[in-house]
């Protein structure tokens, strides 16, 4: 793979950049589409969100009013006639899709409506791409989970065989063919640059859907509840959720300069600092004063991944972009996040906060 950059601090989307850039952006109104958002308005960006409306209450999108800083379109992104009408009125420069069905065990429960959304929606836009002299840069969200996973204990490089053995994971993994496939066949000639991010598990502030870790523990002990965990010893490469947010950011920008680096990229912390549930779990139980945790057979539940790590060696060379809050900085901040939102405090000055302190780089947690 290509060496472009040798750097140890990595590199911050550049706002210059942004600054009146116009930007199609899929799943808006998610919690990584709020935090993202939130993020290019801040850098001047003229935000378009294409989305359904938001799926929890509460919802990021709503309490820090991320719709008064763009053109918020309510949109299915399964409906292919709404979703080329969004793109010929947004006529947008880079696209971020990022709708989807993100979670696996909703996966198993629907798994039509999964694939409808993550593979079907991923065609939608790509073919409403099609012929828009506009577009310059496509970026594509699916998920650490694409690849046919062994459970071997190396990490997964980007050009390790797809598969997916739940319905989640195996429409992520159609969501890359789709993406691969427009590219070769309709948008590289067209003179767009495609690409694919997979990132691992996020954590961070205004998340509240169901089946994710921080947030599961956070509405129990809110209550004083006890934390019910499924899968103890299940390794993941966790991260906060700016830190793949900057890279699909970063990855945006070299496309748009170097439209040949298009393909695929893997997102996350270095491979050694993959942890357990339990492990995220113990650090977030820091934070509580009463954090009760039980910790349960997994026998009972669908199946899910032991052992799941990303190399990223492509993206640091590539892009330059570099992890730069460690998981213990990542939790506590989710943790903070969360309590000062409950204790009052206002929810977009939580996030520019966090924002501005992933920016700096003497940040503390």
């Amino acid at each position: 793979m290509e060496s472009v950059v040798n750097m140890t601090s990595g590199i911050l989307p550049d706002a210059p950049f942004w600054r009146g850039k116009r930007v199609l952006l899929t799943g808006h109104t998610g919690f990584k589409g709020a935090w993202l958002a939130l993020w290019l308005q801040r850098m001047g960006a003229q935000v378009t969100g294409l989305a359904l409306a938001p799926a929890t209450q509460p919802a990021l999108f709503d309490l820090a009013c991320v719709a008064q800083g763009m053109d918020s379109q309510l949109a299915d992104i399964r409906d292919a006639a709404a979703v080329a009408t969004v793109v010929r009125a947004a006529q947008p420069e880079v696209v971020l899709h990022l709708a989807a069905q993100a979670l696996v065990r909703p996966g198993y429960a629907a798994p039509l409506e999964t694939f409808a959304t993550n593979v079907m929606g991923t065609a939608h836009l790509l073919d409403a791409l099609r012929g828009q002299p506009s577009v310059r840069v496509a970026v594509v969200v699916t998920t650490d989970k694409v690849y046919r996973n062994r459970e071997w204990v190396y990490p997964y490089r980007e050009d390790d065989p797809l598969g997916g053995h739940d319905p989640y994971s195996a429409s992520k993994a159609a969501a890359e063919l789709v993406a691969a496939s427009y590219r070769d066949s309709f948008l590289a000639v067209q003179g767009v640059a495609v690409a694919t991010a997979r990132a691992g598990n996020v954590i961070g502030g205004g998340d509240w859907a169901q089946d994710r870790l921080l947030p599961d523990a956070v509405r129990a002990w809110q209550q004083g509840a006890t934390l019910h965990i499924r899968h103890p010893q299940a390794t993941r490469p966790w991260q906060h959720v700016l830190e793949p947010l900057a890279a699909y950011l970063r990855l945006a920008e070299v496309l748009w300069q170097h439209p040949q680096r298009a393909g695929a990229y893997n997102f996350g912390p270095l491979p050694h600092e993959a942890a357990t549930v339990k492990n995220v779990v113990e650090m977030a139980s820091m934070a509580y004063k009463s954090s009760a945790v039980s910790y349960q057979n997994n026998s009972v539940n669908p199946h899910e991944a032991h052992w799941l790590a990303l190399e990223t060696a492509h993206a640091r060379s590539t892009l330059c972009v570099q992890p730069r809050w460690p998981l213990a900085t990542a939790v506590a901040r989710t943790l903070a996040w969360y309590r000062a939102q409950q204790q009052g405090a206002d929810t977009l000055a939580l996030c520019y906060a966090d924002i501005d302190a992933y920016i700096d780089p003497l940040a503390q947690p």
